[in-house]
């Protein structure tokens, strides 16, 4: 009896300790995003596309290098850079070697800042920064350094590409450009100045100021103003609750123009706008829901849907970012040798799930990829946001866009 229960006893602690060194063997990515406050539905759905990217595009198919396994491990910033950096260094603590964070590029030069910094005081430690969604151009230029890979096309690209579109609508004679103030509304503010001076010197920008980021409850003053501009179009790079309240305002005030964005979708915001922003709202970005480009897009949205039934694929540059980091580490031969697999990453040319190409540019660590204007409606839509029977479709796109745009990044390489 008593040697049956030492055998029982074993097992089980053999089977715990499996599990445990099952659980060390794990690729570890930081999610240092807010994941409460006002922004946390933004940072939550975030969380959830990355963890439905890694089980779906890694783990299912085996993990890499053998069979290790992908796992997000979600830190709460709470939008803020001094939060972020205390959990930046809590994930070091705890040995993760690779950093994923989107939601606002103030935190993004927190942190690429920081992590620049300990990797040149901690060789041994060096750690990755996978920025998904932080668009200030700032990060891929002046800014830049090795340890630091874009995966959405920055504010710049995006500009780019939708003063491509304004260029050609003989309708659009002045513009009121409002963004958060902060350095990525200021980066988008720059942007449309310059690229419509240069593309269309007839438009006049008749209002360009920034509102305090996540602080103004009532936009209706700032409504009203563009109203009494006389604009044809807006443009603005807010997101969340404050991408909601903008543009709830600006509609209500009367104005039928288009309102080109940056964000202006999901996370409660496309079940808000519904049908008084039809047609109105525009998006620029990469990835592409509607119409589907392929089977394997249809197979991975309704699975995720089915995971998350209140979520949305709204950030379909994280799939990539799993995707191309897979094969880094593959080629590298290591998840541990970040150096190795920072060099897998320059110049890795990957096919996207969400159809064309993908190319991390190595001079400025800058994902070069097709770039889309959506637009906000219930029609031809086969995955809609919110579960609101609204969604974003295709209108134009700019292939590999921004492809031999300048960069002033001058990277030193370890």
């Amino acid at each position: 009896m008593r040697s049956f229960m030492r055998q029982a006893a074993f097992a089980a602690f053999a089977g715990l300790a499996a599990g445990a060194a099952t659980a060390a063997d794990n690729v570890r990515i930081a999610f240092i995003d807010p994941l409460s406050g006002p922004f946390a539905s933004t940072g939550t759905n975030g969380l959830h596309q990355f963890e439905f990217a890694a089980e779906k595009l890694v783990n299912e198919k085996g993990g890499v290098l053998g069979g290790r396994k992908f796992e997000i491990v979600p830190f709460d910033n709470k939008i803020s850079p001094k939060e972020s950096l205390i959990q930046l260094q809590v994930a070091i603590d705890q040995g993760i070697r690779y950093i994923a964070q989107g939601n606002s590029s103030g935190v993004a030069n927190a942190l690429t800042e920081a992590i620049e910094k300990h990797n040149k005081r901690n060789p041994d430690k060096r750690v990755l920064f996978l920025n998904y969604s932080a668009v200030d151009p700032a990060l891929t230029n002046d800014k830049c350094n090795f340890w630091h890979f874009r995966f959405d096309a920055n504010a710049d690209i995006k500009m780019d590409a939708l003063t491509d579109v304004i260029k050609q609508s003989d309708a659009i004679k002045k513009v009121y450009v409002i963004g958060q103030d902060y350095s990525f509304g200021k980066a988008v503010a720059a942007a449309a100045q310059r690229f419509l001076a240069e593309k269309r010197p007839d438009i006049e920008i008749v209002g360009n100021e920034l509102h305090p980021i996540g602080k103004v409850k009532d936009f209706t003053p700032y409504a009203r103003k563009i109203i009494a501009s006389g604009a044809d179009a807006v443009i603005t790079g807010n997101w969340g609750a404050d991408m909601l309240g903008l543009g709830k305002a600006i509609i209500e005030a009367g104005f039928k123009g288009p309102i080109y964005t940056y964000y202006a979708a999901a996370d409660g915001i496309t079940a808000a706008f519904g049908e008084s922003g039809k047609g109105i709202l525009r998006l620029v970005s990469e990835g592409q829901l509607n119409p589907p480009p392929s089977d394997r897009v249809v197979e991975y949205a309704r699975a995720f849907k089915e995971k998350y039934p209140d979520g949305n694929l709204s950030q379909t540059r994280i799939a990539n970012v799993i995707e191309m980091l897979a094969r880094a580490i593959e080629q590298a031969g290591s998840a541990e040798d970040v150096v190795a697999v920072g060099k897998a990453l320059e110049g890795m040319e990957h096919d996207s799930l969400w159809g064309g190409k993908l190319f991390m540019r190595p001079q400025d660590h800058q994902l070069i990829q097709d770039v889309h204007i959506l637009v906000h409606t219930n029609e031809g839509v086969t995955f809609d946001f919110d579960n609101s029977g609204y969604g974003l479709v295709v209108e134009s796109t700019v292939k590999m866009a921004s492809m031999d745009a300048p960069t002033t990044c001058k990277m030193k390489r370890p």
